[in-house]
């Protein structure tokens, strides 16, 4: 049986590569004909790649289809604003040459094509030097696909300056949302004057020039955007494919230090009675912000896990570390105060914690994965956006699907450390966790989280919006190279 290649190329960075990783194993076990290849981009000093992929390759599961080639190391200092989009750029002749090779080798599988990050369309051109179809896996939400292509309307067709809208309280009648969009919550970079800027929107230009786009999403969540971009002539054919996400089973963090006594914590708390929060990978706060977190908290009564990471140097690519010790930061007594109903710890395994049954709440900085997952194991969000689409899923979740509490949904953090952070207060935090764990309205969003948790399964089953999606993405793909 003729099999069909395709080469993923996820961007930099652990989040994308998993959720890669994960839509790869879910097409392999769809389809005996595909076979797939990922080559991996490394960032100088990325450990948390390597570690993820000698884990991943250690299983006994691991399909022999499924394979993973490492793209040279680039000795390049991140100084520069653009330093991740030059590092992914300056990989265009490895990958042409690692294309070449294998359509110069005899195989017995036929190259079906490229399916690259969003933030790797510049290799659009490397798919057309070799007659290929090209595709785009699109880690981020229908919601967020549609602004980005009307953001690129507004500027390439209609030339608008989009810095007009920086600091507006201006709002968008945007297509794919059913409500108008303020632009207080687009992406910062969109509205800024800076080389960023122009790089993102021709990106996202060039996904028009695609076969077609997985997205990480399910028909049943974001009904109204994907059936908007279904309909569009200029937008490739859109397969919403998810939600994928890590499963517990294969959460990479779930074996890591502390683990055990995080799991002991949490089996011994009432179901639904704890509220997790956790900022995602690179998220952190100042010490006047992590205290008036920490007196919301205090002054909730409800029981809570806490990942509560140090700030790492300024600049964009510097990730939060460890504290050595949590009384530097938290107010004088806190732990004290707090010991029984409430844990403070470092990095946090996330897909282990919401799969808990003492998890009955989620104060979270909206990253898409950590949507998804929220959504998967049916825990409510409260809302505490930091930066990239952030505030734009917030948005989504509080104001379009009504699934969220919003502690802030245009709450916005500096990641050069360039600009002191606004301070969100206690007394705002401490009602938002109220709303979503104690009062009426949160029962309400805990419904739709419910309902919402057994649509994304059911979508992924047999029959289901996501797997027929998927199963036309195989087809079409197959039949591109026959």
């Amino acid at each position: 049986m003729k099999k069909t290649e395709l080469i993923f190329i996820p961007s930099p960075g652990l989040s994308h590569l998993v959720s890669t990783v994960e839509t790869a194993k879910l097409l392999l076990q769809r389809d005996e004909r595909l076979s797939i290849t990922v080559l991996l981009m490394k960032l100088p000093n990325d450990n948390l790649i390597d570690n993820y992929i000698e884990k991943f390759s250690s299983n006994s599961n691991t399909n022999s289809r499924l394979k993973f080639i490492n793209l040279p190391n680039q000795e390049i200092s991140p100084v520069s604003t653009t330093f991740l989009f030059d590092f992914i750029d300056n990989q265009k002749d490895s990958i042409r040459e690692i294309v070449s090779n294998f359509l110069k080798t005899p195989s017995e599988s036929k190259l079906g094509g490229l399916v690259l990050d969003m933030f790797c369309t510049e290799f659009i051109e490397i798919a057309s030097e070799f007659d290929l179809p090209s595709y785009v896996f699109f880690t981020s939400g229908a919601c967020t696909l549609g602004l980005f292509s009307h953001l690129v309307e507004l500027k390439y067709e209609q030339n608008q300056d989009l810095t007009k809208y920086k600091d507006s309280d201006v709002e968008l009648s945007i297509p794919c949302f059913s409500v108008p969009v303020p632009v207080k919550v687009l992406p910062a970079l969109f509205v800024e004057e800076s080389p960023m800027s122009k790089i993102f929107l021709n990106y996202f230009k060039r996904i028009q020039e695609t076969k077609g786009i997985m997205v990480n999403t399910f028909h049943e969540l974001e009904p109204f955007a994907i059936e908007f971009l279904s309909n569009q002539n200029k937008c490739p054919k859109v397969y919403p494919v998810g939600p994928i996400l890590s499963s517990s089973s294969d959460d990479e963090h779930s074996t890591h230090q502390g683990y055990d006594e995080i799991k002991k914590w949490l089996d011994e708390q009432p179901e639904n009675s704890v509220i997790f929060l956790c900022f995602g990978s690179r998220g952190s706060f100042e010490e006047a912000q992590v205290k008036e977190i920490a007196s919301a908290l205090e002054k909730s009564g409800q029981r809570f896990l806490w990942s509560l990471r140090k700030p790492g140097a300024k600049g964009m690519m510097h990730v939060p570390t460890e504290y050595e010790d949590f009384r530097e930061v938290l107010p004088e007594g806190f732990l004290e105060r707090t010991e029984g109903i409430g844990k403070v710890i470092g990095w946090a395994p996330q897909v282990a914690v919401l799969s808990h049954p003492s998890i009955g709440g989620f104060v979270s900085h909206c990253g898409w994965n950590s949507t998804l997952e929220s959504v998967w194991f049916g825990v409510p969000i409260a809302t505490f956006p930091l930066f990239a689409e952030q505030q734009l899923n917030a948005f989504e979740l509080v104001k379009e699907l009504g699934m969220a509490e919003a502690i802030r949904i245009d709450y916005r953090k500096d990641m050069r450390g360039e600009k002191p952070s606004e301070i969100v207060g206690s007394e705002e935090i401490e009602a938002a966790i109220r709303r979503l764990m104690v009062e009426e309205g949160g029962s309400r969003v805990r419904n739709k989280v419910k309902e919402m948790k057994e649509r994304s399964r059911m979508a992924l089953m047999k029959g289901g919006s996501s797997y027929n999606a998927q199963s036309v993405f195989i087809e079409d793909v197959i039949k591109n190279v026959s």
